[in-house]
Parts: structure tokens; sequence; C-alpha cells
């Protein structure tokens, strides 16, 4: 039985999806590749030295602190870009600044997050897409880009973890713990993390957001005195 052809209306919902994948790609502008969020410290510490431990540190990231907060981030800017709200947007990314716990990270993320602004503002300008001066936090900018484009929320949360993990299974193929097969694994067996973190997120308040990744915290300030380094955290 031949399927009934797509409508006009559920095509276009089908195309508004199309700029995550640009904005969330290796090659989109806003230096992913330079950044590692202290993996690199942690293959050189010995915590991360095969498919296993590269699995176990990923998955505390996600469920115990980055993952989680971000996509409780990312949900509330991209409600508030919805709302029209640059109050509540602009609390949002300060939250999302402050809670980097070194200046390595802190410069991931607005770096970032400032880079993929200027980028997205130059290819896909949008007048729902409000402005932030200054620095503004990654997972806060991929947020408000989304709302602007009519982007759904649980599609665009996903993406951004899946993306998130891939960046750091790159890092982990060039720093050599793994190869290109088991980086491939590593995200696969990820995904149903990524799936679960971003639904929740979508139903936390800010209240809520915290995390409890010490080790690769304190690493991040290691990291800056690290004696070779291939990425800036």
């Amino acid at each position: 039985m031949d399927d009934a052809p797509m409508n006009a209306q559920a095509w276009g919902r089908e195309a508004a999806i199309l700029p995550l994948f640009a904005w969330l790609s290796q090659s989109y502008p806003v230096g992913c590749y330079a950044y590692s969020h202290t993996l690199e410290w942690a293959v050189e510490a010995g915590d991360v030295n095969d498919e296993a431990t590269l699995v176990a540190w990923l998955a505390d990231l996600l469920t115990l602190g980055l993952g989680r907060n971000d996509a409780v981030l990312l949900s509330h800017a991209y409600r508030a870009v919805e709302r029209g709200d640059r109050e509540a947007l602009e609390a949002v990314n300060e939250l999302a600044l402050a809670l980097s716990p070194s200046s390595e990270l802190y410069l991931e993320t607005s770096q970032q997050g400032r880079s993929f602004l200027d980028a997205t503002l130059a290819a896909w300008p949008s007048p729902r897409l409000l402005q932030i001066e200054g620095d503004v936090a990654f997972s806060v900018a991929i947020g408000m880009a989304a709302a602007a484009h009519g982007i759904p929320l649980p599609i665009t949360s996903q993406a951004y973890l899946f993306g998130l993990v891939q960046t750091l299974v790159s890092a982990a193929i060039r720093l050599a713990p793994i190869g290109q097969t088991a980086g491939i694994r590593v995200s696969a067996v990820l995904a149903d993390t990524v799936q679960d973190i971003a639904r929740r997120g979508m139903t936390l308040t800010l209240d809520e957001i915290g995390g409890s990744t010490f080790r690769a915290d304190l690493g991040s300030f290691h990291h800056e005195n690290q004696y070779t380094r291939l990425f800036r955290s």
C-alpha cells in the first residue's frame, strides 16, 4: 500500500529542523574542536584510558553535571525567547555563565556561544532572535536560535546534547585512548542517556540546577597548568 504524500504543512514542519544540522555540525564556526571540557586532563591523569572508562566519564558529565544543567538552561532560554521575555533570557544567561567552575570552562561556553550567535545572525537572521550583548553561554545561544526559528524544543535539546557527546568523542579519538570505531560505539551507547536527560531537562526549574562532577571540575584547574595540551579546556 502506497503511503499518502506528505502535505505541505507536514513537510514544512520537517524542513524546520534543517538549520540544526548546520548549527551542530563540526564545521559550524564556533570552535568546538578546540575544547575537551577537561577530557584531556582525564586522559593525562589516567581516568579515561579506554572505551569503557570514556563511557563512564561522559555518562557522569551528562547525568550529574554539564549535560543535565545545559538541558535545563537551553529549555528556559528557549521559552524566554518564545515569550519575548528579554529579562528572563538575560537571567538564564547570567546563571549559565556563573555555573562555569573555572576560567577555561567559562571560555569554552562563552566563546562558543558568542561565535554561534554571530554566525547564526549572519546566516539565519530572525526578528524573534533577541540580542544579548557580551558573553553568552553556548546552550543558551542554541535555545535562543531554535526558538526564534520555530524548531521544536525536544528535538533541539536532544540534538544539542548528542552534539556535545560527539564533540567529546572526537576529542577522545584525537587524544588516542580510543579509535574511530570505538568512538561510534560510545556515541551509540550514550544515545538513550541523551534522550532521557533532554526529556527531564524540559521539566526542571532553574532552582533544580546543580552538579556533582567534582573531579572533572577540579581537573579543569589542573588542565590550565598541564605541560602539553591540544585543547583549550
